[in-house]
This record gives C-alpha cells, sequence and structure tokens, in this order.
C-alpha cells in the first residue's frame, strides 16, 4: 500500500528534477531548485520528515499549478 513517507534530501531533489525543475543551485544559506521563474527552496537537512516533506510538496504543487498523488510522486 502506498502512502507518504519519510525521504532523503538526494531523493526529493532527484523527483523534482522529474517533474521538470532544474538544479540545485546555490543561495545563500540554502540551495534552490528553479521552474520557470519560481524559486524552490531546498532544506539542507539529510532528511525530510513526514510534515517538513508535506509542507514542501504544498510549495511544489503551488509552483506547478496541479496536485501531486502518491502514486504519482513514488513513480517519479
Amino acid at each position: 500500500m502506498a502512502g507518504w513517507h519519510p525521504i532523503k534530501r538526494r531523493d526529493f531533489v532527484r523527483k523534482l528534477r522529474a517533474l521538470g525543475f532544474d538544479g540545485p543551485h546555490r543561495g545563500t544559506r540554502h540551495e534552490f531548485l528553479v521552474f520557470g521563474q519560481h524559486r524552490q527552496t531546498i532544506p539542507t537537512n539529510p532528511d525530510y520528515s513526514l510534515p517538513q516533506l508535506k509542507m514542501l510538496l504544498r510549495q511544489v504543487e503551488q509552483i506547478i499549478g496541479r496536485k501531486i498523488s502518491v502514486d504519482e510522486w513514488d513513480a517519479l
């Protein structure tokens, strides 16, 4: 059964790149990915907890303009 689960930073970046983001690029404090004219900041911790992942995914959904299902996320 699929469900949301914590993820490593490296895997999160890989999945965002599969969604069309470019990067990561260096910022002053954090790295970021670019989608069109939008930036998605990538926290520096090596693992993202479930609440942090959900917060980041809400931001990503606003940037790309659609929802990301669990099945789609797992397939990336």
